[in-house]
């Protein structure tokens, strides 16, 4: 599979709007994905191949902290290394913003992608109570320290 991983474009929203859609409960709308397009404080990675929305992985940083908002890869290019390297590149621009870390959330259930994360030294750092809805369910937090 050769696909590229780019800075997301507004080209793009059209596609991650349906990839919201087809990955989340309760996906995002084309504007609130349209906030986080790639400007000083947002970094918004597609993975792409031959205009074809394979994943996608958003970050906000705020100071040296780096905060994942989503990572989604589509059904049918799931452990495919879609995700994996939507990670890396997004990790390498953590460092090259000289961030101290980058957290997230993810459904205490989800087993793979707690295995993911941990593969990039996220670790476990806290739990957040009934904070996914539709299911109902407990997010661990995770975080690696890049300093």
């Amino acid at each position: 599979m050769a696909f590229s991983v780019i800075d997301a474009q507004e080209r793009h929203l059209p596609a991650l709007e349906a990839l919201e859609q087809r990955c989340f409960s309760i996906p995002w709308t084309e504007e609130q994905l349209r906030s986080w397009m790639p400007d000083e404080r947002h970094v918004f990675l597609v993975a792409e191949e031959n205009g074809e929305m394979l994943g996608y992985v958003g970050m906000l940083h705020v100071l040296d902290e780096g905060y994942i908002s989503n990572v989604a890869t589509a059904p049918e290019h799931r452990r495919m290394g879609v995700a994996r390297a939507l990670l890396a590149e997004l990790l390498e621009r953590a460092k090259h913003l000289e961030l101290a870390f980058v957290t997230l959330e993810v459904r205490a259930s989800n087993e793979a992608a707690i295995a993911l994360y941990s593969g990039f030294g996220f670790q476990p750092v806290g739990r957040r109570k009934n904070y996914y809805s539709a299911p109902t369910e407990d997010a661990l937090l995770m975080t690696v320290y890049l300093k």
